[in-house]
């Protein structure tokens, strides 16, 4: 009987376990809903009735107060008492406009065109790769151009999880020597413009698609650096401009071995002499080890003909465009700095 019991404990258990990862896109979309309805925002500056958030979002008392109470269940808000409800450290990564803000995570990870691809990620793992094209129409990219506003979403969203690391990132990075720094798919700029501001001396730019210029020389203005920064607009997979430091920031992951090797030969091709790349990406630790990395390689499936890499995986692409790595050091987040020198 005892025997009995502690299989039936042990059964129990494990079932709980795996209906919490089964419930785990409730999550996703409770999230979703509370930034929706900017339960953050309202709880900023103290607590609130279900009551008086739905009447400032137009939306049903009732419901807005079961979604206050599942977002407690979870730590997202705290439950003061009847129907009122108060912040949460949590609740603070998810405000409009703060440091570090995950807000804008929230909706675009939530929202349809990553919802939509995760649909199909079965058929991805039997087919070889993402089938977002049909859960889409077209790829990832291209489905940001033709929908602005999602795209404009995305980009602050990535802008956002990487603050606090392009800091870090900035003081980490020794640039002394170094004349031209170039952010390759940089987006806005917030990298090489982090080093523009730790080093008087260099001199920035950012290439990207045509989407991302305008955004990446506001940026430059606000800080006062329009004068050592320029937006390149261009594509890495024809090349990229002449530098001494090249910066690749969650760029490899989103393009298979053969394009990661295009854009690498590209950068070795314009380097200039005693040029290095410093790549940031997440690396793939031992198998069975809990991390974030082998799960955000299945987000790359889902979404894009990338992925997330071991070490000696990226080490064969370094190889392949003229390049050794010479280093690896940890960040305050997942991601690696790994930094090359020419071969």
């Amino acid at each position: 009987m005892t025997a009995n019991r502690q299989d039936a404990s042990s059964e129990a258990a494990h079932a709980a376990i795996l209906l919490q990862m089964l419930s785990g896109y409730w999550v996703t979309q409770i999230v979703r809903a509370a930034v929706d309805l900017s339960l953050p925002d309202h709880l900023a500056d103290g607590p609130l009735s279900a009551e008086e958030i739905a009447e400032r979002e137009s939306s049903d008392p009732a419901t807005t107060y079961r979604l206050l109470r599942a977002c407690a269940a979870l730590g997202l808000v705290a439950h003061d008492g009847g129907r009122r409800f108060s912040g949460t450290p949590l609740s603070g990564l998810l405000r409009t406009g703060a440091p570090n803000t995950l807000r804008e995570v929230a909706l675009t990870w939530a929202g349809p065109s990553h919802w939509r691809a995760w649909e199909r990620f079965p058929e991805a793992v039997r087919k070889g790769g993402t089938q977002i094209e049909s859960a889409l129409g077209t790829d990832f990219f291209s489905y940001l151009g033709d929908n602005p506003a999602e795209a404009e979403l995305f980009s602050v969203a990535m802008s956002g999880m990487s603050e606090q690391l392009n800091r870090d990132l900035a003081r980490a990075l020794d640039t002394t020597g170094t004349s031209v720094a170039v952010d390759v798919g940089g987006g806005t700029g917030a990298l090489v413009q982090g080093l523009l501001l730790a080093n008087p001396d260099l001199r920035g730019q950012s290439l990207d698609l045509p989407h991302a210029s305008a955004g990446a020389r506001a940026s430059a203005e606000k800080q006062g650096l329009a004068d050592r920064f320029t937006a390149v607009t261009g594509d890495f997979f024809e090349s990229v401009p002449p530098a001494d430091l090249y910066l690749l920031k969650m760029v490899l992951h989103d393009w298979n071995d053969a394009d990661c090797i295009r854009i690498l030969r590209h950068c070795r091709a314009a380097a200039r002499p005693g040029a290095r790349v410093v790549v940031v990406e997440n690396v793939i630790g031992e198998i069975g080890a809990p991390g974030f990395e082998p799960l955000a390689d299945m987000h790359m499936l889902a979404m894009l003909p990338g992925q997330e890499r071991e070490l000696p995986e990226f080490d064969a692409l370094f190889a392949a465009s003229g390049w050794r790595r010479t280093a690896v050091t940890p960040t305050g987040f997942q991601f690696k700095i790994i930094e090359l020198e020419t071969i």
